[in-house]
């Protein structure tokens, strides 16, 4: 490789052949699906997803990786996006959009919360990411892992954790094993306003060992609390996704009845 692994960039390129030939295989990329490679690197995933699609972007931050990715696949169908991911405009993009993505693990929760405002134009996302945020993503009420994180993507996504990878999957080898998870954007539970929403969950969470009474004060009253059948003696992390979206439809019809 002519290229160091920059640690300001979280870079670890990933080089078992095995774990590529089996992040590709639960892809399963076929002609014509328009694919978008976050963080490629020196192209590792490009390579079979770009033979199999026949076209593909890749939005890579690095610019001297970025130009190794063109001058490796020139002449063929790659549109290579020099930006840092979090400032880029996935809708430029259009819709129907397939992620794929080793993510930097410095910044993977924003990017998460990047993707997670775009799923309008989101088909599916496949990414590997240190294994304790997927964890955290799949992660269900009362458990050690259950979070802002967990809540604030379970809304939206349909979320699986496929399979795990060791570090010696990587060069250099990062300190901590990855997880390979696939996100479907579903939104089964209603949602008024997703402002009240992340409000709501923001404050649960912001200290874990309050009781939602006092970790809502002046948020969310006791009435509101008795209107969802929701004890205000329990912490944040005992609840439910719907719980949350129980919780924040209740304020928000409050929020409108009292402005009219």
């Amino acid at each position: 490789m002519r290229h160091r692994a920059r640690r300001r960039f979280s870079q670890n390129f990933l080089i078992d052949r095995v774990c590529i030939d089996r992040i590709v295989g639960s892809v399963a990329p076929t002609r014509g699906d328009h694919i978008v490679e976050i963080g490629p690197g020196l192209g590792a995933l490009t390579e079979p997803l770009l033979d199999a699609v026949g076209h593909m972007d890749a939005i890579e931050v690095d610019r001297d990786a970025a130009r190794m990715l063109e001058e490796r696949f020139a002449g063929q169908s790659l549109s290579v996006h020099c930006v840092d991911f979090l400032e880029f405009d996935l809708a430029s993009l259009g819709s129907d959009l397939r992620l794929v993505g080793n993510l930097p693990y410095h910044i993977s929760t924003p990017i998460l919360f990047t993707v997670n405002q775009s799923r309008d134009f989101i088909k599916d996302c496949h990414f590997m990411l240190q294994r304790e945020v997927v964890d955290r993503m799949v992660a269900a009420p009362a458990s050690a892992d259950y979070g802002r994180l967990s809540v604030m993507l379970q809304c939206r996504w349909s979320i699986e954790k496929l399979f795990d990878v060791p570090p010696t999957s990587f060069r250099p080898q990062p300190k901590v094993w990855s997880s390979v998870v696939r996100m479907l954007p579903e939104q089964t539970i209603a949602i008024s306003d997703a402002g009240v929403f992340h409000r709501i969950v923001e404050a649960a969470f912001s200290k874990r060992r309050k009781t939602l009474r006092n970790a809502l004060r002046g948020l969310v009253s006791e009435e509101d609390f008795e209107t969802c059948s929701i004890d205000p003696g329990r912490r944040g992390e005992t609840l439910s996704v719907a719980d949350f979206a129980g919780l924040a439809n209740q304020l928000s019809r409050r929020i409108t009845a009292s402005s009219e």
